[in-house]
């Protein structure tokens, strides 16, 4: 009789344990690969995530679950880079060579570690749940990993060990603490001048939640209005625009009735101050005709409408792209007054020269002006992206020119501050052109400080509250 090979015992290991769906988590992973994978816009993007997670969980996803959501998915794109610059330092490969997917997740995690007050315990284990659903349980394991890596400092201890020191390189220094290209932050620099406090507080500027701005459209509601209706607690009135008015707590704008019934909309103010601004300018003659030559999505183009109907005056919005040029048509729907919104190049414009007596053009641009509201766009733009916006931008401002009367008005506008996209288009223009001269748009922006020395205009997020628009007013001499 052989002996009989003896039966070794299992191992006892811990059971398998399904991992916890989080649907915020999960969300906010599903947000930033739209942002990665199909170059989506947050802004875009979140609003749809948000109302499918209210109907998939009707009984359980609260608003508290909607802002943290919402701090998740933005937190982590305008840190992105600082986020980066500490998780290479605690991997064990260039970055470059992380999974994408795998990067969210991480990056998701040390927002929650360093950017919010979720407590270390609950941000690691909460982040490691959501490797282990959307990545599996290997790939969870590395990212608990490299999340207890993170977890031997804070912010500000990580940033003295990742960010090189400012007096050997100071734009490279900035890019890493302050979360910014390092050729935006020499662009922005180049713009703003002055010292290493003006800079530093614009970088920060741009990595802070912006307020949402309401506008009173002209004929249809006003500001006071709007302000009684959500009472003093939900809302503010507009620092420097009479239409504005600046919501306390977050929530979704559309569900404002005024909003959605198209008598209010959301807008930036220093958007509302550069089409205030060319409403104003002083004009002799005629003042019946007003264009909007770039119209798209018709925030500007609603409030000139409503000032214009005021006046007796029409508008022509007149948008490229037919989708916006829709967009454009919802947003003045109701408007008092007559307009007219037409599809139509900019560049090659079917009205006739000299048919309007003010015109604006809020230019195509790099958006770097909006880098608090879009913060995946600082990510995305590359320095040659400018030499593809230039000639557009001449092109644009050169028919503007041509299309506005004689002693009328030419609002120049871009949400960039870059030079090559406002002074730089500018000066070319009046130089090859001529026929033309600046006006001082300063006085038509009453009570806003830090206007510069003009004759144009540049806003600025740390010093306005508002988007980094540029206004330059041109009037046509000949």
């Amino acid at each position: 009789m052989t002996d009989q090979p003896s039966r070794r015992p299992r191992k006892t290991g811990k059971p398998y344990r399904r991992p916890k769906k989080d649907p915020v988590r999960i969300l906010a992973f599903e947000a930033l690969r739209a942002v990665d994978e199909r170059d989506a816009y947050a802004n875009l993007v979140l609003p749809a995530l948000l109302r499918k997670a209210r109907e998939d969980h009707p009984d359980t996803f609260e608003a508290r679950d909607a802002a943290l959501a919402t701090e998740l998915v933005y937190g982590t794109l305008r840190r992105q880079g600082t986020y980066d610059a500490i998780i290479a330092a605690c991997v064990d490969r260039p970055l470059r060579e992380v999974d994408p997917p795998v990067l969210d997740v991480l990056s998701l995690g040390a927002h929650q570690l360093l950017g919010t007050r979720i407590p270390t315990h609950a941000a690691v284990s909460a982040t490691v749940e959501l490797a282990r659903v959307v990545l599996g349980d290997g790939r969870a394991k590395f990212v608990n990993a490299v999340l207890r890596r993170i977890t031997a400092d804070d912010l500000d201890g990580w940033l003295e060990r990742v960010a090189p020191p400012y007096d050997e390189d100071p734009e490279d220094h900035l890019a890493v603490v302050h979360s910014h290209p390092r050729w935006v932050v020499s662009a922005l620099w180049d713009s703003l001048g002055g010292p290493r406090a003006g800079i530093e507080d614009l970088l920060e500027a741009d990595n802070e939640r912006p307020e949402v701005t309401l506008v009173a459209r002209p004929g249809r509601t006003t500001s006071d209005t709007l302000l009684d209706g959500l009472g003093p607690d939900r809302a503010l009135p507009g620092r420097w625009s009479p239409f504005a008015v600046r919501l306390t707590e977050g929530g979704e704008p559309g569900a404002i009735d005024a909003v959605r019934e198209g008598d209010a909309g959301v807008q930036d103010e220093g958007s509302q101050l550069v089409a205030l601004a060319l409403a104003d300018a002083p004009l002799e003659g005629s003042d019946s005709r007003w264009l909007d030559a770039c119209a798209g999505p018709g925030g500007k183009a609603a409030l000139l409408a409503g000032l214009a109907a005021q006046r007796g005056a029409t508008l022509l919005a007149s948008e490229k792209q037919p989708h916006r040029a829709g967009l454009v048509a919802k947003a003045l729907d109701g408007n008092p007054g007559p307009y007219q919104v037409i599809a139509a190049d900019g560049t090659r414009p079917p009205w006739r020269p000299g048919s309007f007596d003010r015109v604006l053009v809020d230019v195509p641009c790099t958006g770097l002006g909006a880098l608090r509201r879009r913060p995946e766009a600082r990510w995305r733009r590359r320095p040659e992206d400018l030499e593809g916006f230039a000639p557009l931008q001449r092109a644009l401002l050169r028919t503007a020119l041509e299309s506005v009367r004689v002693g009328g008005v030419v609002a120049y506008a871009t949400c960039s501050p870059h030079l090559a996209e406002t002074r730089a288009v500018v000066d070319d223009v009046l130089k090859r052109e001529g026929g033309a001269e600046l006006l001082d748009a300063r006085p038509l922006m009453p009570g806003v400080p830090a206007l510069g020395e003009g004759p144009d205009v540049q806003l600025w997020p740390h010093l306005h509250g508002t988007d980094a628009m540029y206004l330059a007013l041109l009037r046509r001499t000949a």
